[in-house]
């Protein structure tokens, strides 16, 4: 008998009452690019291999330990995302020590985004996107700064 291997998320399911604009809002926070929709459901590509499936209930849950993370690269990005959530959206945004943004979308689905100097994402450290980035984990935020990259 093998033993089974899990490189990540293949697909993350949210709930919304309303698909467009919850693709819509997905689109421009984080850049998704749509793959397919239809009959209350859609699909949004995420990184290289892993989508966000999003579909329609009559009642949504909110405020439940459900949740995901998205990775971006940098801090940079990190407050780009926070400055459109608050402004755009008016949504409250917390600022965690783990996450350093943390929110609920307007659908009540609860969503943490962190980047690639975040301890907790070593399990990284085999893809060829990390390496090349040179991070180097454990590093003070200070002599390590996302910015440089």
């Amino acid at each position: 008998m093998s033993t089974v291997h899990v490189y990540g998320i293949n697909h993350v399911a949210i709930e919304t009452d309303n698909v467009s604009a919850t693709v819509a809002f997905y689109e421009d926070v984080f850049g998704l690019k749509m793959l397919k929709g239809g009959e209350g459901a859609a699909w949004c590509q995420v990184g290289e291999h892993q989508f966000l499936a999003i579909f329609e209930v009559e009642v949504l849950a909110r405020g439940q330990q459900k949740h995901f993370g998205f990775i971006v690269k940098t801090e940079a990005e990190i407050n780009a995302v926070k400055e459109k959530l608050r402004v755009k959206y008016g949504l409250h945004v917390l600022d965690s020590g783990f996450t350093r943004c943390d929110f609920e979308d307007p659908w009540g689905n609860h969503i943490q985004v962190v980047d690639l100097h975040d301890e907790s994402l070593i399990w990284l450290l085999p893809y060829k996107e990390v390496q090349s980035l040179g991070i180097e984990f454990g590093t003070p935020q200070s002599a390590s700064r996302p910015e440089d990259l």
